[in-house]
């Protein structure tokens, strides 16, 4: 079996030893074993771990249902250096930006997001702020590095590529209005109407040049 979660990465003093901190199954009986790290790939760019350990949790009459921390070492064949971990294919860590002897998450954006500004990756970013539908597509955007007005649209009918079907011309919108932060863009408003009334009784500061052009969503 595989570990629901992987909480962290550590680097040993030798900077080639890997310390994995997962989680795995606890109960009242002897719930894991073997619980091992092992290098899946030749190092190149990246260094590929897989975790593994044997369980009866799958059956629920074990009393395995509960969850505990554990650790799993893996001695890398040579030093780390500026490499990224990966762990079960989908979990990356990296020494930039961490706090050694502890490496650094990183996020759906990857370990080095795009910096907020008015770019389409910094879009994409404050879309995903507000978990916008899959599929979703930019209607527009006022934008001055500082604050941020996004429009969005998501069709409400099946998948639509090209296609004629009357369900494709269906769609539902939103506005979301951001402020800048170190993480990215950070969502502090929602509304469907247009001008700046709205948006600046929530929040004064916002500049009036991004919204007093916007017209009200239409209701679809």
């Amino acid at each position: 079996m595989q570990p629901s979660g992987v909480t962290g990465v550590r680097l040993g003093t030798d900077g080639r030893t890997l310390l994995v901190d997962t989680r795995v199954p606890s109960g009242a009986d002897a719930c894991v074993r073997g619980l091992k790290a092992v290098l899946t790939d030749p190092m190149t760019d990246l260094a590929r771990v897989q975790l593994t350990f044997v369980s009866p949790s799958g059956d629920r009459a074990s009393g395995c249902t509960k969850e505990r921390e554990a650790t799993a070492k893996v001695k890398l064949p040579e030093p780390l250096g500026d490499r990224d971990v990966v762990v079960d294919n989908y979990t990356r860590f990296t020494l930039d930006g961490a706090r050694p002897p502890a490496l650094r998450l990183c996020g759906e954006l990857g370990c080095t997001p795009p910096a907020t500004g008015c770019t389409a990756a910094s879009y994409e970013q404050a879309l995903r702020a507000v978990d916008a539908p899959e599929h979703t597509y930019r209607d527009s955007e006022q934008c001055d590095g500082k604050w941020l007005v996004l429009d969005f649209s998501w069709r409400t009918g099946p998948a639509c590529a090209g296609s004629t079907e009357p369900g494709c011309s269906s769609r539902l919108g939103d506005r979301w209005f951001y402020r800048a932060k170190k993480s990215g863009w950070d969502p502090f408003f929602r509304t469907a109407s247009g001008g700046c009334r709205a948006v600046r009784r929530a929040e004064p500061d916002f500049p009036a040049r991004l919204c007093a052009s916007l017209a009200p969503l239409p209701s679809r």
